[in-house]
């Protein structure tokens, strides 16, 4: 994978830059436990409440901290450092962590708003900004909250849960191993891998011709392999490769995009483009000629690059950051 230029920081930037701090229209994913927590998304959520929704928010966070590290210059970074102090403040870092904390919302994001969350804290403690651990902190009890929480989701969980959209097992496991390597905390990576070789490497022939689904912006076969990839040796993860996929060839055709105006239509363009994320992480960890994968993922990728900005803001409060992991995936 390559890293992002300054071009596409500028681009991906810009997105999230547009809708961080834009509260409505919000798809607002609630528990109420009472008539009192009838609030509006700020009051609710005082740092993540833009973006369309809570995990959106956070993974345009973590894209404009990606951008900002990978290329300090950009043009836009004195209007994103004033977005961070006006946020990120430990009475509101307070607040979403007290929001977790209260009755029936134990489930609340698991497992993807979870990852995203341990992403932008990896992302915010790799950045030599003088202000981001002071951001980091803000989010820390949170981080802690969650950390937590992900060794139960995993002891609970008989069955991954496979689908192609938010609640995938492999995908929220990705992020939280990321930022496991990243910060060197230490009790998630055993916990993944063990799950992993207990769920996962007993799978073979994984039906891939039944991908896509309408709506779907993540390949369950493709990232389940990601995921064994990041965990297992490079032998042992080949010889997994071939029994799980031994005819991946529908996987290779970019996904048709029939009406980015809906909502749900526009996942595809997610779904190639974390393809192509996919892929290229899964060609690095196999021996040989993977040239293939490597043009299917590029395939992907310029099927779906072109329609970040698509006048919709269904797509375009949350594509941008699939497009940098398209290009240079979680790598540190």
């Amino acid at each position: 994978m390559t890293q992002l230029t300054l071009a596409q920081a500028e681009r991906f930037a810009a997105l999230p830059l547009r809708n961080l701090d834009r509260e409505y229209p919000n798809n607002l994913t609630h528990f109420n436990n009472s008539a009192a927590d009838v609030r509006e998304p700020h009051e609710l959520h005082p740092i993540f409440w833009g973006s369309y929704d809570w995990h959106s928010c956070v993974h345009g966070w973590w894209l404009l901290t990606r951008c900002l590290r990978r290329h300090p210059q950009l043009n836009d970074a004195p209007r994103a450092h004033d977005l961070y102090a006006r946020f990120f403040t430990k009475t509101a870092g307070a607040g979403e962590a007290a929001y977790l904390d209260a009755p029936g919302r134990g489930t609340w994001q698991r497992p993807y708003g979870w990852g995203w969350l341990l992403a932008l804290s990896a992302e915010l403690s790799l950045w030599d900004q003088p202000q981001a651990q002071h951001w980091r902190a803000v989010l820390l009890p949170l981080e802690q909250r969650i950390v937590a929480r992900f060794p139960i989701y995993m002891e609970k969980l008989t069955y991954p849960i496979r689908v192609g959209t938010h609640f995938n097992t492999a995908f929220g496991l990705l992020l939280a191993l990321h930022y496991a390597r990243v910060t060197a905390e230490p009790t998630l990576e055993p916990a993944i891998m063990a799950y992993a070789r207990k769920v996962y490497l007993p799978d073979t022939a994984y039906p891939a011709h039944y991908e896509p689904n309408g709506d779907d912006f993540l390949s369950g076969a493709l990232t389940e392999a990601l995921l064994m990839a990041e965990l297992l040796p490079v032998t042992e993860f080949a010889a997994w490769w071939n029994r799980f996929l031994p005819a991946a060839t529908t996987l290779f055709l970019p996904a048709v995009v029939s009406d980015r105006s809906d909502a749900k239509t526009v996942h595809l363009d997610g779904l190639n483009l974390s393809r192509a994320w996919c892929m290229r992480g899964i060609a690095a960890r196999l021996p040989g000629d993977q040239s293939g994968l490597l043009q299917s993922a590029a395939a992907h990728e310029q099927a779906s690059l072109p329609h970040l900005e698509s006048g919709d803001y269904g797509g375009e409060h949350w594509l941008a950051t699939f497009a940098a992991l398209s290009v240079e995936g979680l790598a540190d």
